[in-house]
Parts: C-alpha cells; structure tokens; sequence
C-alpha cells in the first residue's frame, strides 16, 4: 500500500536518521529502500518528498565523490551549552 505524502517523508527521514554515521545515503538508496519496502508507491512521489526534507532543512545534500542525503551537521562552534 502507498504511503501518502506526510508519511513518506517521515519514513524517508527515519531511513536518513538511522543511517547517520555509519552509511552515506544516496537519493537512489532512499528511493530502492521505500520502493523495496512500498512496491506500489510512485517513483516520482518518493523524489518530491526527499525535495520536501531537503527544502525544509530536515536533511541536506552533501557532496564527497558523489551526492548524499544527510541530517544537517552541527558545527562544534555552533553548538548549544
């Protein structure tokens, strides 16, 4: 059964978070990973909603030999006490 749109990006997000630190992961794999788990979900639903992370700040890309799908780093500077 296909996800609807809210809860597409969730389970994207989780995919990103569980993966933080221990694998980098390209749109591709997001896009394998929800269609291994949701056969029938739309390819081009899964892309706007990885669009929909990344235009709301919930990931980023970054750029090391390839593109990769990232939660937003926090710079040691940055940090919060």
């Amino acid at each position: 059964m296909a996800l609807d749109k809210a809860a597409l990006v969730e389970f994207i997000y989780q995919l990103v978070a569980k993966a933080q630190g221990k694998k980098q992961l390209k749109a591709m794999d997001l896009q394998k990973a929800v269609l291994k788990e949701h056969p029938d979900q739309n390819k081009n639903d899964v892309k706007f909603a990885i669009k929909d992370l990344i235009d709301t700040g919930r990931c980023v890309y970054t750029y090391f030999g390839g593109s990769f799908v990232e939660l937003p780093h926090e710079e040691g500077a940055a940090k919060k006490v």
